[in-house]
């Protein structure tokens, strides 16, 4: 039982975040840009990732195979936190012109292109909306992202021979 704390505790870490997410969406009123829905998506692989590995409950070999899912569904979203991070530091007459919503380039849109789009960012991407702590929402979110690699590295790099807390 012991070796499920870990991807327990990632899991409600990251249902955590898309909380907070959907809050800031829905009662705050800030209208995610594409890339931030990539973030979502990323916080909700390395949920997914975490949700399939409580229940296993991996040990030893299965430790490092979850965390190398883990850094790589959380490297991914950290990709796209610095790519909107890198947007929001461009000066104001080099930053992309807006694009449409996210909901109506799903509506028009086949998905590879969606997905393009969004990876390219728009001027949407560039607008930074929330702060706390100085930081902007893909900054936060480049910090959760960041832990997780680390998180999940450390599973995959860690030596097999002093798991006794893990292995309970």
């Amino acid at each position: 039982m012991a070796s499920r704390w870990l991807p327990g505790g990632v899991f409600l870490v990251c249902a955590a975040l898309l909380a907070v997410a959907f809050y800031m969406q829905y009662v705050m009123g800030l209208e995610p840009c594409p890339l931030c829905w990539l973030q979502r998506f990323g916080f909700m692989g390395a949920a997914l990732v975490s949700l399939v590995a409580l229940l296993i409950g991996p040990r030893n070999w299965g430790l490092r195979v979850y965390g190398l899912f883990l850094a790589l569904t959380a490297g991914a979203g950290l990709g796209v936190a610095i790519r909107q991070l890198w947007l929001q530091s461009l000066p104001p007459d080099q930053v992309p012109a807006c694009g449409p919503s996210v909901d109506y380039m799903l509506e028009v849109l086949p998905w590879k292109d969606v997905l393009a789009t969004a990876l390219q960012g728009t001027g949407d991407c560039a607008k930074v909306v929330w702060r706390f702590m100085g930081l902007s929402i893909p900054g936060w979110t480049a910090v959760c992202f960041s832990l997780l690699v680390i998180l999940g590295l450390w599973c995959l790099l860690r030596p097999g021979r002093r798991r006794e807390w893990v292995n309970g």
